[in-house]
């Protein structure tokens, strides 16, 4: 019997497992590399961010441009939630039931909050894709909007920071994983995005 506090966490409650990382979808865009921590079908898989960081779930705010059911037994819904820097692919279906239920009832355009987990999968094109699996979707106003813009922009900028001081082992894998992008690339991308909110 494991005494590990990241073990314990994981089995006392499910919002308890990893913190929702502040994610602009122009940076999810960009991973490449998933993997799972641990060696049993219960430890949780992570998308490396070309920033440095694991990420198990993530959280993120936008306008929820577009949605569309699928399936005939297997409903699913899928839809796109646009930020300022670009575009996240949603979906829930029938293993996130209440999440499939806010997602349907809600029409378009509007401003959402999501927590979901980041998936990776790669193209017949040798191509990736990244989508959030979701947890929880709520209707929000565009200041939760802008203000988790804010929000992201400053996890992202020390994330960045971090990047080029002491390397943690998820930094030197970014490095590995992702050597032709330049970190300092999503500073520019949250300065941006800061650039397009009034506050």
């Amino acid at each position: 019997m494991s005494t590990n506090t990241k073990d314990m966490g994981r089995r006392e409650g499910a919002f308890e497992r990893e913190p929702a990382r502040r994610v602009f979808a122009a940076e999810l865009r960009e991973c490449r590399y998933q993997f799972k921590d641990g060696e049993d079908e219960k430890s949780p898989t992570f998308v490396l961010l070309p920033s440095g960081e694991r990420s198990n779930r993530i959280f993120l705010v936008g306008t929820l441009t577009e949605k569309t059911r699928q399936g005939e037994q297997n409903i699913f819904y899928r839809g796109r939630v646009v930020d300022p820097t670009g575009t996240f692919f949603i979906m829930a279906g029938s293993y996130q039931p209440e999440a499939m239920q806010q997602l349907a009832k809600i029409e378009t355009p509007a401003f959402v909050a999501v927590i979901g987990k980041p998936n990776l999968y790669q193209k017949p094109d040798g191509s990736y894709l990244a989508s959030v699996r979701v947890e929880s979707i709520t209707v929000v106003d565009k200041d939760t909007r802008d203000l988790w813009v804010l929000d992201a922009a400053k996890h992202t900028m020390d994330r960045v920071d971090a990047y080029t001081k002491e390397p943690t082992p998820d930094i030197l894998k970014a490095k590995e994983q992702y050597p032709t992008i330049d970190p300092s690339l999503f500073r520019k991308i949250a300065y941006d995005a800061l650039a397009q909110i009034k506050i």
